[in-house]
């Protein structure tokens, strides 16, 4: 039954209710989603899912206009008409964030730190002088979404999670170099399967590829849309080499590690320290941040984030992983530079102990398996 069916359907069921009277248009939204709430899971194979777009029924759409938000509301379509003078075409003013919804045990939709991807949003939006999303929007939109398209949440225990992708563009009629008349923020969702193949926490390679992601003092530090076009090419660079992806290296010595084309680095050392590369250039990540927590807090380790020169200190990392919303914690076998392979825990065949700790401890609480004594997660 499609979204309009659902509508007339509980409209006249409503209306029936209230002895003839017409309900409001949100009321009808919110009974219409109660009711989807309820609808058995969508026929999936959620074990073999991928990392990649599956069009589910409902998103999540506001127009900022004349220095005012508009409330926003669920919409059927995946397409967007936006006119050909928009500066998100020309001028990639664009930001976007990326969270995940899962399903605890006692049948709960829990979402992990909302309130951090919210901030950074807020963050990208000052630079690149869009409007800032308020908060309340901008949960509002998850939420809704989330709750319209529940039949699309992986099951508990499935290995799978839906991933929720919130962004904002520059819209309208425009030529010039200069921020947009309007702006739409929009939320989707999409069932995925991990990150990398192999699934769960499995090993992957990467490649130092002499290109650089960001140029001190630009975007770097920033989720915004102009930052990763660049990285195709070093991505698929890094493939040619026998590498999921692509290492990059500061940009203006290309000694200091920063961060991988989709993820963020922590390394445990050899002398029991965790530590985590510190740049003006980094993405500030969500889960970055979570994993030093749980590393201090819960394992009572050592921990710090400052600059890391790769190759002057490389024989002193025991277990270099790669970390984000979409890969979670990936720990990394091998990295090559130059015509190099560098070896890490177990000659780069074995997964360390203190990275699975950690990807145990972070997945825990984000599947509701584990108390979280943070307050990290939050219920839908």
């Amino acid at each position: 039954m499609g979204w309009s069916s659902l509508v007339l359907q509980y409209s006249a069921g409503l209306i029936a209710l209230l002895g003839g009277d017409e309900p409001a248009g949100g009321v009808v939204i919110y009974h219409v989603c109660r009711y989807v709430m309820n609808q058995s899971k969508k026929s999936i194979d959620w074990s073999n899912l991928g990392f990649s777009y599956v069009e589910t029924d409902l998103r999540f759409s506001a127009r900022w206009r004349d220095g005012v938000w508009g409330d926003g509301e669920l919409i059927p379509s995946a397409d967007m008409a936006v006119h050909e003078g928009s500066p998100v075409l020309h001028y990639a003013q664009a930001c976007f964030e990326g969270l995940k919804a899962q399903t605890a045990p006692n049948g709960d939709v829990l979402l992990f730190r909302p309130d951090l991807n919210c901030q950074r949003m807020g963050r990208t939006t000052e630079r690149l002088l869009m409007p800032t999303v308020p908060e309340s929007l901008f949960m509002r939109g998850i939420e809704s979404v989330v709750r319209a398209n529940a039949a699309w949440i992986p099951p508990h225990g499935s290995g799978a999670s839906l991933y929720i992708r919130p962004f904002l563009i520059g819209v309208g009629e425009n030529l010039g170099l200069r921020p947009a008349p309007e702006y739409e923020f929009r939320v989707f969702v999409s069932p995925v399967g991990p990150y990398y193949k192999g699934g769960g926490l499995s090993l992957i390679n990467l490649a130092v590829i002499d290109l650089d992601r960001a140029a001190p003092k630009g975007l770097g530090a920033f989720k915004a849309g102009a930052n990763y076009a660049g990285g195709l090419l070093a991505t698929q660079m890094a493939q040619s080499l026998g590498a999921q992806e692509a290492l990059y290296l500061d940009p203006s010595e290309h000694r200091f590690l920063e961060e991988a084309g989709s993820a963020n680095i922590v390394l445990k050392m050899k002398d029991g320290s965790m530590v985590t590369p510190e740049s003006e250039s980094i993405l500030p990540s969500v889960t970055r941040r979570s994993v030093m927590t749980l590393a201090s807090d819960v394992l009572g380790l050592s921990v710090s984030e400052r600059p890391v020169d790769f190759l002057a200190e490389v024989d002193d990392i025991d277990e270099f992983a790669a970390c984000g919303t979409a890969a979670v914690i990936s720990p990394v076998g091998k990295i090559r530079m130059a015509d190099h392979w560098y070896h890490f825990h177990g000659d780069g065949e074995m997964i360390g102990p203190t990275t699975q700790k950690l990807y145990d401890l972070l997945t825990e609480i984000q599947r509701g398996e584990r108390e979280d004594t943070f307050g990290w997660t939050r219920a839908v």
